[in-house]
């Protein structure tokens, strides 16, 4: 006869010790994850591993309340001994010294490893909140391959804690579920606050930009990635779709940035799978209804990240080659890093609609001491495929790697790597084979780009960013000029013109910034656009003006953007203590002629042969009366 929950919750409850002591040697232990942990039953595990032999400890990689790895480095793996999930590159000398232990795996593919009894899980340990009036437990901040784990173990015993917020979501075992309860209240693991980067702050707004009002984002904890929510509140209606919620995420929801109306799948829902951060973070949490937590298998499966609305999957990588091979560790002081789960969402962003990946990383380490971005990752594991990689940011620019050759990488990556570094990767790239003989250095190996140029406009119904130019640039320039008019190529060159070689045109989009800029109207897709305007100035050191000159394409004329390129021209230039501007044009063209003139600045005419020199100088502005 069936018995009533209740009752069957007493004659289960024990002492620890008790419910440890049904563990058998040789069985296989699963320990709840993250900052889910049980650690009461881990604490009593470890101080009955002497009596315990040939135990296999099963968890995600996680900082360690309880030092498992250490016991089973002492016994030789006679008492324990440990496998862990984690996908990353184990080049830290912290996990390296344990990288026997682990197993790599995608976070999506952990849960069927269990249930398919491949991997059978003898014991699980696990942590609960109370059962409620229906005899149901959440495994509240810890639902990731925790759930799996429980559903398939031999014997489950939780550690029934009242601090656990109670999830919703996929988060229930019922009390018939679970075999043992130990019942234990003790603070949940909770995560400090993350050491403050100035390079983080850069990166953060860099990457703010590419991140469009309605986006549905994933994003893990750490430095980089918290400055970047931070960066974000000014954006509408983000969604929420990730491994670990964070405070910086509750934040962002307090603020009303979070509102997940516009993700296309689980509207109204912030999903994730484990939670890491403050208390504040898990009372957040608790019986919230705007909050759901699902296992792993449902988080992390691209096909379903790839339901979402422009979904954008922001990671962080410790370093990348000119490929755009990737390596990614935990923090140092972070383990929840989210790198088993790196590659579902960059896979699942990849495929949704409008969707972005983004990956992350300052462009030195070691306090300066060394380059992230490094030629070739011949030392380290690879967590990404180069295949796989699109955006990549340092606090030196943004490239977008997506279908671009070697050749395309190598000088996008240089471009954002340390400038100290950028003349020994040219190097390196050219003997490697992946820059052709003609390549040539230019400024940009030592310049540093100028974001604070940059500004997008909405002309005409279309999004148009006019920037600095970047090395990858120089296809699209060679592209624009091919594609204007003949009398603008007359007007721009002084001559009839049907020839643009690469080399002409490497010194367009190779600039210092500084003795010589060029600026471009962009439209369409990061990585993609078309360049439908141009302005470039070269600076005269003996009378310290800059020569400037522009072209618009056709269709694009007459909308305001050559003066806007003028404009940020005529900024760059006084920012680097450039005395003025100077053009040469035809006599009759008023087009040139009316563009010189609206700048601020009393412009002088004169004529050299045939051809008529305009110029200004930033020291004579034209009074504000006229």
């Amino acid at each position: 006869m069936p018995s009533y929950w209740a009752d069957d919750y007493v004659k289960k409850t024990c002492k620890a010790a008790d419910a440890i002591d049904r563990i058998r040697p040789g069985q296989r232990v699963f320990i709840g994850s993250s900052c889910g942990e049980p650690q009461h039953l881990v604490r009593v595990l470890s101080n009955a591993s002497q009596s315990l032999a040939d135990l296999e400890v099963i968890r995600l990689m996680s900082l360690e309340t309880t030092p498992l790895s250490l016991i089973a480095s002492k016994s030789k793996g006679a008492s324990l001994n440990i496998r862990q999930f984690y996908s990353g590159s184990a080049k830290p000398k912290a996990i390296a010294r344990h990288a026997r232990f682990i197993t790599p795996m995608n976070l999506s593919a952990v849960p069927r490893l269990f249930k398919s009894r491949r991997l059978p899980i003898h014991v699980a340990l696990i942590q609960t909140t109370p059962p409620d009036d229906f005899g149901c437990l959440s495994l509240g901040i810890s639902v990731d391959i925790t759930f799996a784990a429980a559903l398939s173990a031999d014997l489950v015993i939780a550690q029934v804690n009242p601090r656990m917020p109670r999830a919703l979501g996929r988060s229930f075992l019922h009390v018939n579920d679970v075999d043992l309860f130990v019942e234990y209240e003790e603070p949940l693991i909770a995560l400090g606050t993350t050491p403050d980067s100035s390079e983080a702050d850069i990166i953060a707004k860099l990457i703010a930009r590419l991140i469009d009002d309605g986006s549905t984002i994933q994003i893990g904890p750490g430095t980089t990635p918290q400055a970047t929510l931070a960066a974000m509140k000014d954006k509408n209606d983000l969604g929420v779709h990730t491994q670990y919620l964070t405070d910086p995420i509750m934040h962002l929801f307090s603020r009303g940035v979070i509102t997940n109306r516009r993700k296309g799948y689980n509207e109204g829902k912030m999903v994730a799978s484990s939670a890491v951060g403050s208390e504040n973070l898990y009372e957040f949490i608790n019986d919230n209804p705007v909050i759901e937590l699902h296992p792993s298998d449902y988080v992390n499966d691209p096909s379903v990240i790839a339901r979402h609305h422009k979904m954008v999957a922001i990671n962080v990588a410790m370093a990348i080659d000119l490929t755009g091979q990737v390596a990614a560790d935990a923090l140092p002081y972070n383990h929840f890093s989210g790198v088993t789960g790196m590659l579902d969402f960059i896979r699942g962003a990849a495929m949704s609609e409008g969707g972005k990946s983004l990956l992350l990383l300052p462009a030195t380490a070691m306090q300066g001491k060394k380059s992230r971005i490094v030629p070739l990752l011949d030392d380290t594991a690879v967590v990404v495929p180069r295949s796989d990689v699109h955006y990549v940011c340092t606090e030196y620019g943004v490239v977008n790697l997506f279908g671009k050759s070697f050749q395309e990488r190598a000088l996008a990556m240089i471009s954002i790597a340390h400038p100290d570094y950028r003349d020994e990767l040219f190097s390196q790239a050219q003997r490697m084979g992946i820059l052709g003989p003609e390549q040539v250095q230019k400024g940009t190996i030592t310049g540093v780009y100028p974001l604070r140029l940059e500004e997008t406009l909405e002309i005409d119904g279309a999004s148009v960013t006019i920037r600095p130019a970047k090395p990858v640039d120089a296809r699209r320039i060679q592209e624009h000029f091919y594609n204007l008019d003949p009398d603008d190529v007359v007007a721009r060159f002084f001559h009839r013109k049907d020839r643009f070689d690469a080399q002409e045109v490497g010194g367009v989009s190779q600039v210092d910034y500084i003795s010589n800029l060029t600026v471009v109207a962009v439209v369409g897709e990061f990585g993609f656009g078309r360049v439908v305007g141009i302005g470039e100035y070269l600076v005269d050191p003996v009378v310290n003006m800059a020569e400037v000159a522009y072209s618009v394409s056709r269709t694009w004329q007459g909308k305001g953007l050559g003066r806007r390129i003028q404009e940020k021209l005529a900024e760059g230039a006084r920012d680097k203590g450039i005395a003025g501007l100077y053009a040469y044009t035809d006599p009759d063209n008023e087009a040139m002629i009316h563009l010189f003139e609206a700048l601020p600045y009393r412009v002088d005419r004169k004529m050299e042969a045939d051809m008529l020199v305009l110029s200004c100088r930033f020291d004579e502005p034209v009074p504000a009366d006229g």
